[in-house]
């Protein structure tokens, strides 16, 4: 009976030493010297979800080491995912950092040559909604209030936004002002690199609105921002400090513009390496430290990694280039 049972214990550790060495060799260790690469200057969306991920994987416990953020802008994410296919495909230890604007990008071919099949789609972190936001002094008290101007006179009224034509914070202009009744091509519309350099024009009253994002305009306006919120591009109102704030739709300007944010990898990252941080944005998620952090900077829950979300974000890619085409910015 003794011998019997030390057999059993002796396969069963074994067993689970064999288990132990092929999970060993499917898992890779934390990677060292962590950085995000946040594709604009400091202060805009980007550098908000690059700095979720340094505070939510830290809190969490999934990284030991503190993570850098690398600021790299240029062609609204354009530069940063050129760099990362073409100089840096397998550093495993760099995600960069992507919203629903870039995935427009890459629907329109703004990324140069390489599209969306051209990384590894790893892990969206939260949602966020389209907003229109102006000065708080400014005369404009309603989005009603913008629309009656934008109709009266167009050429009066300059909307800026962190994006070039056809870029998201393009098209939340373009969508204003058609839903103001004014041809798009007509509206009067300055490009800033990131949302911090549009919220910088927008005090310096050198724009009279800016068509940003929910989670910029909160952080702005826990800073101390003397802005105001015109409205939120949601289909209900959103939860939290930004409750009081009236979606478009309730304005009677059928609007609706959310976002996702998150992140991917270069394209020869080792699937060891990808799995890692697959499981670890897992991990960080289901973790209720987690939800304080993304709630701090003003997000919503979007849960989603791995396969799942590169089915979802090639989805979106192609309805953006559908949209984009009804606004003529398609390349027949």
């Amino acid at each position: 009976m003794k011998k019997a049972l030390m057999r059993t214990l002796a396969t069963g550790l074994l067993l689970s030493g064999a288990v132990f060495a092929l999970s060993g060799t499917a898992s890779a260790e934390e990677p060292r010297r962590p950085e995000c690469i946040a594709p604009a200057q400091p202060g805009g969306g980007f550098d908000l979800t690059c700095r979720l991920a340094q505070e939510g994987l830290k809190v969490t416990g999934q990284l030991k080491e503190p993570m850098r953020i690398i600021y790299m802008p240029g062609g609204i994410g354009a530069v940063a995912y050129n760099h990362i296919v073409a100089q840096e495909p397998a550093a495993g230890n760099k995600i960069v950092a992507f919203s629903g604007g870039s995935l427009l990008n890459l629907a329109q071919g703004k990324f140069g040559k390489y599209d969306v099949n051209a990384v590894r789609w790893l892990a969206a972190v939260g949602s966020d909604f389209g907003v229109a936001v102006v000065r708080k002094d400014s005369p404009y008290k309603s989005l009603k209030d913008l629309m009656d101007a934008l109709k009266a006179d167009p050429s009066k009224i300059v909307l800026g936004a962190g994006g070039t034509v056809g870029s998201q914070d393009w098209m939340k202009a373009a969508l204003t002002a058609k839903a103001a009744g004014i041809d798009y091509r007509k509206m009067r519309f300055v490009a800033f690199e990131g949302g911090g350099e549009a919220n910088t024009a927008l005090r310096g009253g050198h724009i009279q609105a800016y068509m940003g994002d929910a989670a910029e305009a909160y952080t702005m306006l826990q800073g101390g921002s003397p802005i105001r919120v015109l409205a939120v591009f949601a289909d209900e109102r959103l939860p939290g400090d930004m409750s009081d704030i009236p979606t478009a739709k309730e304005q009677g300007f059928d609007i609706d513009w959310p976002i996702i944010r998150g992140f991917y990898v270069g394209p020869k990252v080792s699937d060891e390496e990808y799995n890692w941080w697959v499981q670890a944005f897992k991990n960080m998620q289901n973790d209720p430290k987690f939800d304080a952090e993304r709630d701090k900077l003003g997000l919503f829950p979007f849960r989603m990694a791995g396969a799942e979300l590169d089915t979802y974000v090639k989805e979106r890619v192609k309805s953006y280039a559908e949209l984009a085409d009804s606004f003529g910015l398609m390349h027949k």
